[in-house]
């Protein structure tokens, strides 16, 4: 479910390839996690995380989820956690390069990273979970909020808004567009340019800009597990999910 190529000077590419959308379900959210910790340890300098062309993740694999039971569903927001406070601890820098659609999960893994670089075209992005029926948790709004301010937050959340790549970049929520081709190059050649500078002052700097993204999964309420669940399994939720993936059925 991932790719891995190694670049030069140590940049190392994951590139999630779970056909035909790149849904996130328990099996990769666990190996992206594992990967990731691995990355840190093995030598490595940098990560692109990135997806296929024009799809960067679909978000969630409803379908799969909904067959878990509460410790099943329970263990997969313990990784899908576990990957954001990864990319948010992250000793080495993180990039997503983001080579296409992008809703929901694929955003909230691009809100951890340190820089993101979106697919220029007719793409969509954004936190839609209010339209299928479910609320971001604390710390991917606080995560939305250190990216767009409080406010602009506040109105694509409750929208459940998904916006094109130009308006991403007009807000802030993507840093740089490319064309679909060159987004995993432009990425590589961040982390290279980074790598570059002089790396005791670079990642000190880093440190101190990100001690507010990292201090999120230090408070005790932030990810609040046995509430997401909670509300996941509660019948209003239920139905709203299941009417989701009986549309989705219907339009293939």
């Amino acid at each position: 479910m991932l790719h891995i190529e190694n670049h030069a000077e140590n940049i190392r590419e994951i590139r999630i390839a779970r056909p035909p959308v790149n849904a996130l379900n328990p099996a990769l959210m666990s190996e992206l996690r594992s990967k990731l910790n691995e990355s840190f340890e093995d030598g490595t300098r940098a990560i692109v995380l990135t997806g296929a062309p024009g799809l960067f993740s679909a978000g969630l694999d409803v379908p799969e989820l909904l067959t878990l039971d509460q410790d099943g569903m329970r263990a997969f927001w313990t990784d899908l956690f576990g990957v954001l406070e990864c990319m948010a601890r992250s000793p080495i820098p993180v990039v997503s390069a983001m080579t296409g659609h992008s809703p929901a999960g694929g955003t909230v893994i691009a809100l951890f990273t340190d820089y993101r670089i979106m697919a220029d075209g007719d793409f969509k992005l954004g936190l839609n979970e209010v339209q299928v029926g479910l609320v971001v948790p604390k710390v991917i709004h606080k995560g939305l909020v250190r990216l767009i301010g409080a406010y602009p937050a506040e109105r694509h959340l409750v929208k459940g808004q998904m916006i094109s790549a130009n308006e991403a970049l007009d807000i802030g929520l993507v840093d740089e567009l490319a064309p679909v081709d060159q987004v995993v190059q432009k990425a590589i050649e961040w982390c290279q340019f980074h790598l570059k500078l002089p790396q005791h002052s670079m990642q000190a700097t880093r440190t101190v800009c990100r001690e507010d993204l990292v201090g999120l999964f230090d408070e005790a309420d932030a990810l609040d597990l046995d509430g997401f669940v909670e509300f996941w399994f509660n019948d209003a939720t239920q139905a709203s999910l299941k009417a989701l993936v009986a549309s989705l059925k219907k339009a293939s």
